[in-house]
């Protein structure tokens, strides 16, 4: 198990260290804080960062291009049957 700093691992991933911050908060890194020369240091844990990065992924619903087309399809038509109720209106 690697462990990173925020920085090295922001500069690794191409993010920002806010970004970062963020995503250690919301818990999508794992991470631990070590006391080291009286100063608390937070380390990004790689081997996990990984796992969970894979398990919020594989929740993202995955629809095809045809589903989105259609319902987008949908929408346009409700559209446009309440833009000519409020036109009569």
């Amino acid at each position: 198990m690697e462990k990173l700093t925020i920085k090295k691992y922001a500069v690794k991933h191409k993010k920002s260290i806010f970004a970062v911050m963020k995503m250690v908060k919301e818990n999508k890194l794992a991470s631990e804080t070590i006391e080291e020369n009286g100063k608390e240091v937070l380390y990004i844990l790689l081997d996990e960062t990984v796992k969970i990065e894979q398990l919020t992924e594989e929740k993202k619903p995955t629809r095809s291009l045809e589903e989105r087309v259609k319902v987008l399809e949908e929408q346009v038509v409700w559209l446009q049957k309440a833009l000519q109720k409020q036109v009569v209106l």
